[in-house]
């Protein structure tokens, strides 16, 4: 019987900016280690069923977005922030991944990523089924199935199985990288770090 691989488990949020500031990071660091762990994404939940509205949260984010820029070169408009018809509600684009995972799972990571930058660098609003719809084709995923699933009383269930297991995991922050391996999770990285420290952690544990 062949020996399991460990598990790189990855929690973030569509929403968090230094988890979209890791975004390139994250990409480099699962390409190197595809051979020797599996992936896996869990919603952390940044703030879900946040009622207010972003402009409110301006000076908040503003400063953020800043340190998240200055860190990692990843592009952002400023502009939602000045925008009072926006909720500031984490739940919405956590969900779509869900979608995404349940109706095509190898493009779990590839939509995550196509939604932080949808969000941060397009200023789409992420709270709408249809606001998605542009990025469904390159994933071959059919709009109506997206909508329905979206919708549906069973995603929002799941999504909060995601924020739950973040929690009993003992997530607080994101985004947050732990290996699974023989039953023991140990802590990779917290916080915006680089590829290579992700790897070099890893291996170290694996080895």
């Amino acid at each position: 019987m062949a020996q399991t691989k460990p598990t790189l488990i990855y929690i973030g949020d569509p929403m968090c900016s230094w988890c979209y500031g890791f975004s390139p990071e994250l990409s480099k660091a699962t390409k190197q280690l595809e051979d020797k762990v599996d992936l896996k994404i869990i919603m952390g939940g940044l703030r879900p069923y946040n009622t207010e509205h972003i402009d409110g949260m301006k000076d908040f984010l503003k400063e953020h977005w800043e340190h998240v820029n200055q860190a990692s070169n990843q592009p952002f408009d400023y502009t939602i922030l000045d925008d009072p018809n926006f909720i500031y509600d984490t739940e919405p684009p956590s969900r779509a991944v869900l979608v995404v995972r349940h109706l095509q799972p190898d493009a779990e990571l590839a939509f995550f990523k196509d939604v932080q930058e949808m969000f941060y660098a397009k200023n789409i609003h992420t709270d709408k089924a249809k606001n998605y719809h542009y990025l469904l084709d390159k994933y071959g995923i059919d709009k109506e199935a997206f909508d329905t699933a979206f919708q549906s009383e069973d995603m929002k269930a799941l999504v909060k199985q995601d924020f739950m297991e973040s929690q009993e995991i003992g997530v607080r922050s994101f985004p947050t990288m732990i290996l699974l391996k023989d039953g023991q999770y140990t802590v990779v990285a917290k916080g915006y770090t680089q590829a290579e420290n992700v790897v070099k952690m890893v291996n170290r544990i694996i080895e």
